[in-house]
């Protein structure tokens, strides 16, 4: 049934077929009300409330695709349903262009009415699909802006956390190479150092999440050349070793990249202590990613090796060793040492995408 509520504006200069048309459309459950000329319909639209007009083709002084124009220049004009006497298809063209909603031909016949009620329905149907787009569209857009705000406001706060963050490690690993510096036991200055150096390893993630725009995700490549230089500058007599980076460009998220800043520590700082122990040779890291996506690093030097014995031993044990293996876990890399290398080579490989979060149940 018709909504009693949807008021129709009839504009036609013949006032018997108007009060017809009024008669007929409101036995149908339509309010109408009727207008004279275009002038006056127009004021009459102007005041609103007006949910559809019909409008007449011939009218003295102002023609209806006049009047049509007019209403379609107001800020939310109502449809209309063109009217016309004449069976010329170039009227009801041009009406259409103009932005007419349909167009009835206006007949002495009984088809008239049907046709026009017919087509006020289609255009309120037309009005209203235009609209309940138009609200799903701004819902759209607002949603998308409160997400892109939501994000903004995200990354903002872990940026500001991660500068928070690794100034802390800053202050922690300062203070452990104070403690170093001051304490007369060599063994005790060393575990210090190694301390001071992992810490460092990551706090320099958290130094370049905060000044990146991509709080997700780290430069493993980038990063691994900061770290080298720390490790290089850092060397307990001052002098620089020879480490050597070959890294590809690689995106990891930021828990792998402390992994691998770990264990990338753990293993030069084993090769700065054993590896050259009459002198100082190359240490090379490499960093590349495979065509399946795999990450491949690799730690290696060219001194004694494993089965060197005295002065200093490359043990299998110890606390370095349990750290890669916690970082190999971490990382669920598969691990180990190239036997046939001369030397110390330790190979990782690791996926480069993130694991996916695991749900409570």
């Amino acid at each position: 049934m018709t909504d009693r509520s949807l008021r129709v504006l009839y504009v036609d200069d013949d006032p018997g077929l108007a009060r017809l048309v009024q008669k007929g459309l409101e036995r149908r459950g339509y309010t109408v009300e009727i207008a004279q000329n275009g002038d006056s319909g127009l004021r009459r639209i102007e005041q609103g409330g007006i949910d559809v007009v019909a409008l007449d083709h011939y009218m003295p002084g102002q023609d209806g695709l006049e009047t049509l124009a007019r209403i379609r220049a107001l800020p939310d004009p109502p449809p209309v349903v063109y009217v016309t006497g004449t069976q010329e298809s170039s009227v009801a063209v041009a009406a259409l262009k103009a932005g007419a909603s349909d167009y009835v031909v206006k007949t002495i016949g009984e088809e008239f009415l049907p046709l026009l009620t017919a087509a006020i329905e289609q255009a309120i149907h037309a009005v209203g699909l235009r609209r309940a787009k138009e609200a799903a569209e701004a819902e759209v857009r607002e949603a998308r802006d409160r997400f892109e705000a939501l994000a903004a406001e995200r990354a903002l706060l872990m940026r500001e956390v991660n500068h928070r963050v690794g100034n802390s490690l800053q202050i922690i690993a300062a203070l452990l190479h104070l403690q170093a510096s001051a304490s007369q036991n060599e063994d005790v200055k060393s575990a210090l150092a190694g301390a001071n150096r992992r810490v460092m390893a990551v706090a320099q993630v958290h130094r370049r999440l905060y000044t990146s725009d991509d709080v997700q995700s780290v430069a493993l490549d980038q990063y691994l050349k900061g770290l080298v230089e720390d490790l290089r500058n850092s060397a307990e007599d001052g002098e620089a070793h020879r480490i050597l980076l070959e890294a590809e460009a690689v995106e990891v998220d930021p828990d792998k990249a402390v992994a691998v800043g770990v264990v990338v520590t753990e293993l030069v700082l084993n090769a700065m202590k054993y590896a050259y122990p009459d002198g100082k040779g190359p240490i090379r890291v490499k960093l590349h990613k495979e065509p399946t996506g795999r990450v491949m690093l690799v730690v290696e030097d060219d001194g004694v090796g494993r089965d060197e014995t005295p002065p200093a031993p490359r043990s299998a044990k110890g606390l370095g060793r349990m750290i890669v293996k916690a970082m190999a876990t971490k990382l669920d890399a598969e691990w180990g040492q190239d036997q046939s290398h001369k030397g110390m080579r330790v190979t990782f490989g690791f996926s480069g995408q993130s694991r996916p979060r695991q749900h409570a149940a």
